[in-house]
């Protein structure tokens, strides 16, 4: 069992242990933070592994997160796009190594406190439809996924905090996560190397507005802290990492119908043309698509409506109602 001193993953402990397993947990050292809250963490879960009378160590695994997941974050923001690291970790570090320690103690299973649920080496959403993580575990192997155990699936978050409460868990009232985990609150840029002052362009008329302190600073979509004045709202509609400049224009330019998917990882195989549900945000609803297969690591999306802002580096994920077909990394409109 994955703990992580937060409120989600000691009640799947609990969960577990009430229908019979045998648990052993482990917290990841993923990152060094200097505020306490990550040692203030690894309390919460031993204690609460004392409290349920389950087995608990922490494994240091920062040199490997380093080079999985943080310099591939910082590299996609300087190559123009916006990456999700959450999506490169799980299969990567957080399940990988779940499966690692799992075979070397000789452990069918693993478990974390994701709202997702699986079937049958299928990946389904959550009943909590606000809180459903199954947009962060697609890139999950079938092989990952049959070993895989989620309590959390059949809840509401509201009562996952109400068995805490009723079973006095030291994580109760732990709040909400919503920052990338290894920045500790702060914006990624604060961390980027600072590049030279490039130009902020309309779209369509090809004016220059103004300057900006390094193209990672925006995304697509974006309309706050552009740092221009403009008589009518203006998003960001492109960035080009090769000149170090950001296009800006009305909201329409924005939109997309279709997209191109590529890196698939497929965990229902398709055959030919489909059609699917589809989310490109982890935040978002899905929206009705046909996806063409165009290779082996290749798809095209045409949605039945415009959809919001599509981002290169984020990903898509297909649905067949609430069960995962698969998906793949947003490479362009």
């Amino acid at each position: 069992m994955a703990l992580s001193g937060g409120v989600d993953s000691s009640v799947s402990a609990l969960l577990l242990k009430r229908e019979g397993y045998e648990v052993s947990a482990v917290s990841f050292w993923f990152y060094d933070c200097h505020d306490g809250r990550l040692q203030e963490a690894f309390d919460r879960a031993k204690e609460t592994a004392h409290l349920l009378g389950i087995g608990h160590r922490v494994l240091d695994l920062r040199e490997a997160f380093r080079e999985t997941v943080i310099k591939p974050f910082f590299e996609a923001y300087r190559s123009g796009i916006t990456p999700n690291p959450c999506v490169q970790c799980n299969p990567h570090m957080k399940f990988a190594t779940l499966i690692k320690e799992a075979d070397r103690l000789e452990i069918p299973y693993i478990s974390t406190g994701h709202y997702a649920r699986v079937k049958n080496g299928q990946l389904f959403r959550a009943k909590d439809e606000k809180k459903d993580q199954s947009y962060a575990l697609y890139r999950l192997s079938k092989g990952q996924l049959l070993r895989l155990l989620l309590p959390l699936g059949d809840y509401l978050k509201g009562e996952i905090r109400e068995i805490a409460k009723g079973h006095a868990l030291p994580t109760q009232d732990t709040p909400e996560s919503q920052e990338i985990c290894f920045m500790g609150g702060k914006g990624y840029y604060s961390s980027m190397e600072k590049t030279p002052e490039g130009l902020i362009i309309h779209k369509t008329s090809g004016k220059r507005l103004g300057t900006h302190r390094g193209f990672y600073h925006f995304t697509i979509g974006q309309r706050k802290r552009l740092g221009i004045a403009y008589h009518e709202p203006l998003y960001v509609v492109e960035i080009d990492p090769n000149t170090n400049t950001v296009y800006v224009g009305d909201k329409s330019l924005a939109m997309s119908s279709t997209l191109k998917v590529s890196r698939l990882n497929w965990l229902l195989e398709p055959s030919g043309e489909f059609e699917a549900h589809v989310k490109i945000r982890s935040t978002m609803r899905t929206s009705p698509a046909r996806i063409r297969i165009l290779n082996n690591d290749e798809v095209e999306v045409y949605f039945t409506e415009p959809q919001w802002a599509p981002a290169p580096g984020q990903s898509a994920v297909f649905y067949d109602n609430n069960r995962v077909i698969g998906g793949g990394i947003i490479c362009s409109k």
